[in-house]
């Protein structure tokens, strides 16, 4: 298990028409604060703000195909020459994080090939890198 420290929070926030809503500064669009997007920018503001990743180095929630299957990823880190580095999966709080999570990031793997994954609920954080096989990380990677 990888032990996280968020930074106090400072997000851009409304209430509109009985909703709540999030910046999202990455996209740059409002989006309705679920808990799974709770835990998805807070990770993001982690990995600025703690880990010194580029912001600019981040997407989210991008569409991949899956077979015939479309599906979208949480976030993706890229390395400096601006290759898919990490993935990490993001649920919500309450979700455990079991096989059927890792499985679920192993697959978006298949379409985007990575050196680390990582997932994730707020509360508990885990990663792997990859090589003959799925050694278990201690510490997220530093960005390179």
């Amino acid at each position: 298990m990888i032990a996280v420290q968020y930074p106090e929070p400072q997000f851009r926030m409304k209430n509109e028409n009985g909703k709540q809503y999030i910046f999202d500064s990455i996209r740059k669009v409002w989006l309705v604060l679920t808990e799974e997007e709770w835990v998805r920018q807070n990770f993001v503001n982690y990995l600025i703000t703690q880990l010194h990743y580029p912001s600019s180095m981040i997407a989210l929630e991008k569409e991949i195909s899956l077979n015939e299957l479309k599906k979208r990823f949480d976030i993706l880190v890229y390395d400096q020459q601006h290759k898919p580095w990490m993935l990490i999966e993001c649920k919500e709080p309450k979700m455990n994080l079991n096989e059927e999570v890792l499985q679920q990031v192993l697959r978006y793997n298949i379409s985007v090939p990575v050196e680390y994954i990582v997932i994730t609920n707020g509360n508990t954080t885990v990663g792997w890198k990859k090589e003959s096989e799925l050694k278990l990380l201690e510490a997220m990677p530093e960005w390179k």
